[in-house]
């Protein structure tokens, strides 16, 4: 690229990352996957992993962009030589296919807000059913992807500055504000401690050991966090020098694991509160947009305004993730290509959209497609970012950390994570849940 953008501001970037973080992925997947079973160990695991494994990596991501200051697709290519070509290519695929199916729990969100305004919420369980039927089936599916994707490239048109820190400045305190006072509200409730007890609390040493909660722990982890699949990578080739990347990574990643852990502290008492725990266990992809309206609704006016809010801010969460994705082939195809970044940002678009068709009809291959880009390329792409950046080109990794003035200790420290840590836990996470997968669909 002949000419880069660059952040405004650290904050700014610290925003917009944690932004490409926060999103479904900690308000939807965070409730759906703890709902799978799992527990107090769900949760240990998935803390583990984020701070064990995935902030190494974040770091070594975003040191990746930062020096090269290129796109994913070429980032690894010029670090490392065309050998690592492939890498660059699975980022580009992992982040069009996973917005290819997040469009389309996009247009959910935006069908309940819609749904809250004009409609009202769920008075009970079997209004929930039907409001979920309606969010996830139909011609509106398509629509809400088509309009989601295009809000998206939007955004991501008007550049850096203009559009992806400019919005993701002023939503994400607006989020933590009202996951906040959610959270605090859900706690009144009756059924509050039997909520986290059963969904956060509840310890069981075995599910340690269980394939799907370890698999469920390395999804929610790599796919919240969203390193991997090069998004954190194209943010951070528009860095300077002055930023410190550990601290900047452990604000991104404290920012993201909060945000998780309020949306389960606000769901879960509802769905004990409200006995939803049957249709949550039936569905759990509808979790969030089952429990929550129907909660709300018991408030009256003042419940259906705070729906109003809660999805209003939950389709801005996740545009913010939206546009990280969509930078990824963007950002490539202006340079590889040498496109204006408004052709690359409409034919992207446009690309995903068709992609995406088949898991808006189909709510089983959107859990597949979830399964596979939002799950395995993820933890894949984390771990050749291990081996790459702690084997093959150490030297970028501590040059780089030194030339923002890291202490030493840190250095080593994060340096020993990723070499040592990162690499057997990822690939052991890889292996187990490929093993889970498998042993899934062969039985369905």
């Amino acid at each position: 690229m002949a000419v880069r953008e660059h952040w405004r501001s650290g904050t700014g970037f610290v925003l917009a990352a944690a932004g490409s973080a926060v999103g479904l992925g900690n308000l939807w997947g965070f409730a759906y996957r703890a709902s799978q079973g799992g527990g107090a160990a769900f949760l240990l695991l998935y803390i583990l992993i984020v701070l064990l494994v995935c902030l190494p990596i974040l770091i070594a991501e975003m040191i990746l962009g930062r020096s090269t200051g290129t796109s994913p697709i070429s980032a690894p290519v010029q670090a490392a030589g065309a050998r690592w070509k492939p890498m660059g290519w699975l980022f580009v695929a992992a982040a069009c296919g996973i917005l290819a199916f997040y469009a389309v729990l996009m247009g959910w969100t935006a069908h309940t807000f819609i749904h809250s305004i004009f409609y009202g919420l769920p008075q009970n369980m079997d209004e929930a059913k039907v409001l979920f039927g309606s969010v996830s089936s139909g011609n509106s599916v398509l629509l809400g992807q088509l309009i989601s994707i295009g809000f998206t490239g939007i955004v991501v048109s008007a550049g850096i500055r203009g559009g992806i820190e400019r919005l993701t400045r002023w939503c994400m305190p607006l989020l933590f504000l009202l996951l906040l006072a959610l959270a605090f509200w859900a706690s009144t409730l009756p059924g509050a401690w039997d909520g986290y007890r059963t969904f956060l609390l509840k310890w069981d040493a075995n599910e340690l050991f269980d394939p799907s909660t370890v698999r469920n722990a390395f999804t929610q982890a790599f796919f919240s966090i969203g390193t991997g699949i090069g998004c954190i990578l194209a943010y951070s080739a528009y860095l300077d020098r002055k930023n410190h990347l550990p601290r900047e990574a452990f604000a991104i990643v404290s920012m993201d694991t909060a945000v998780g852990l309020l949306a389960g502290m606000v769901t879960f008492p509802v769905v004990m509160s409200f006995g939803l725990k049957d249709v949550v266990s039936s569905s759990t992809v509808g979790t969030l947009f089952i429990s929550l309206p129907t909660g709300l609704s018991s408030l009256g006016f003042t419940g259906r305004m705070v729906a109003i809010l809660f999805f209003a801010l939950a389709y801005i969460a996740a545009i913010t993730s939206s546009i990280s994705l969509l930078e990824v082939p963007v950002s490539s195809m202006i340079d590889r290509l040498g496109w204006q970044r408004n052709k690359a940002v409409w034919v992207s678009s446009g690309l995903i959209f068709i992609a995406g068709i088949p898991s808006a009809l189909d709510l089983d291959l959107l859990g597949k497609m979830d399964a596979i880009f939002g799950g395995l390329l993820l933890v894949f792409g984390g771990l050749l970012l291990s081996i790459l950046l702690g084997w093959v080109v150490p030297r970028r990794f501590d040059e780089d950390l030194a030339g923002c003035d890291t202490p030493q200790g840190i250095r080593k420290l994060m340096k020993f994570m990723l070499r040592w840590v990162s690499p057997p836990v990822v690939a052991f996470g890889l292996i187990v849940s490929l093993y889970d997968l498998i042993n899934q669909w062969s039985l369905s």
